[in-house]
């Protein structure tokens, strides 16, 4: 317990048998509650622990089926709920993460400057030296995927599953949405925009060791990318026509509106008067180039919006004021 505040840890636990004892042992002492959410593990892990762990914080969870990590977490955060819980901090099993940081991440909400905070291992770039080179580009390709379907442009990282949430803003997102599986960060980061929570970055070293990562890159690339694309156009209708309309609204809209009118007359033109091996004249490039520029201006000011349009304040404050 940290000020009043009760703290639970989830750990998901799939293919960790090697190492999740370890991570148990190292859980702070503030910790109240650690939730095991045994995945439809192979090796067991639920039962592992369950049997030669002898911790009164451990409460054990079994899935019937596997869900995915994000599946587990989520499972997790229910039952955080259910036992009114104020914090929930999300270490993974395979002992990447130092329970010790989780201080870094429960504070800045205990004191009211976030609502979520999560690790960034790139925020000294030589504390990111021991990632290998494949996971390195591919978390940077990603980041920049999430930054645009989340519209958390200053959040980096976004496969770093170390994270920490209040319960009270856990209660407003729709977490029967949210996706199960490797998409779980990215996609929980699109939710929280929707309802204005603020997101922290906290710096961090990540720990490689023996475990064996189920995260492949060159697999998730793709689907992540549909994800976030999916994501970022329904933020965008949300945001700005949905829950307001003002002018970045209108930019937007008038923006591909020029931008679409410009290159289809421009293209237009071009093959015709290629097909009647004429030259285009000067006055219908003028035409074309004008609405393309114009409608470029205006989704880059539209962009320059968003990128500023960030939750600023923690909201769970008000939230538990509320409650209580």
């Amino acid at each position: 317990m940290i000020n009043n505040k009760r703290i639970a840890a989830v750990v998901p636990a799939y293919r960790v048998i090697a190492h999740i004892e370890s991570v148990i042992s190292k859980m702070p002492d503030y910790i109240d509650v650690i939730y095991i959410v045994d995945d439809k593990c192979d090796q067991n892990s639920g039962k592992f622990v369950e049997n030669n762990i002898i911790d009164p914080r451990v409460k054990i969870i079994f899935h019937q089926e596997n869900q995915g990590v994000g599946g587990a977490v989520i499972t997790g955060y229910r039952q955080a709920i259910e036992d009114e819980i104020d914090i929930v901090v999300k270490i993974d099993g395979d002992d990447q993460m130092d329970p010790k940081l989780a201080k870094k991440f429960i504070l800045p909400i205990v004191n009211g400057e976030a609502d979520y905070t999560k690790g960034n291992r790139f925020f000294n770039f030589s504390d990111a030296s021991a990632m290998p080179k494949v996971r390195l580009f591919g978390n940077i390709a990603l980041s920049f995927l999430t930054k645009l379907s989340s519209g958390y442009w200053k959040t980096f990282d976004p496969t770093n599953g170390y994270t920490a949430i209040s319960t009270a803003v856990l209660k407003r997102l729709a977490l029967d949405k949210i996706q199960k599986r490797y998409f779980f960060e990215s996609d929980i980061l699109f939710r929280l925009n929707l309802v204005q929570a603020k997101v922290m970055d906290i710096p961090m070293i990540a720990v490689y060791g023996d475990e064996i990562s189920n995260l492949k890159i060159n697999k998730i690339f793709f689907p992540f990318l549909k994800g976030n694309l999916k994501n970022f156009s329904k933020r965008i209708f949300y945001k700005y026509f949905l829950q307001d309309f003002n002018v970045a609204s209108l930019e937007l809209i008038f923006g591909i509106l020029l931008s679409l009118f410009g290159s289809i007359f421009g293209l237009y033109h071009w093959f015709v008067n290629a097909g009647l091996n004429v030259q285009t004249p000067t006055g219908t490039i003028v035409v074309a180039l004008l609405p393309i520029l114009v409608g470029i201006y205006l989704l880059l000011s539209f962009l320059s919006y968003d990128v500023n349009n960030i939750p600023s304040e923690a909201i769970s404050k008000n939230l538990d004021d509320k409650e209580n």
